[in-house]
C-alpha cells in the first residue's frame, strides 16, 4: 500500500486536480471515475464541476491513506 501524500507530492496532485481533473482520478486508481470526468470536461461549463470533483475526490484519496496508515500501525 502506498504511503500518505505530503507536502510537495499533495501540492502537485492539487495542481493537477484542477488543470487536468480527469487525469488525477487516474493516478489514484479510479479509471471510470476518470472516463467519466473527462466527458464533463469537455465542455467548458463542465470544467469547474469537473474540478470541484476531482478536488473533493483527492481529499477522500487522503483520507483513506491516513485510515489505512492508522490501521497497520
Amino acid at each position: 500500500m502506498a504511503q500518505p501524500v505530503k507536502g510537495k507530492e499533495h501540492f502537485m496532485r492539487l495542481i493537477l486536480a484542477l488543470l487536468l481533473p480527469w487525469l488525477q482520478f487516474f493516478t489514484i486508481g479510479r479509471p471510470f471515475a476518470g472516463i467519466i470526468c473527462l466527458f464533463l470536461q469537455v465542455t467548458v461549463i463542465g470544467w469547474i464541476p469537473a474540478a470541484i470533483w476531482s478536488v473533493y475526490a483527492l481529499s477522500q484519496y487522503r483520507t483513506d491513506q491516513k485510515i489505512s496508515a492508522a490501521r497497520r500501525g
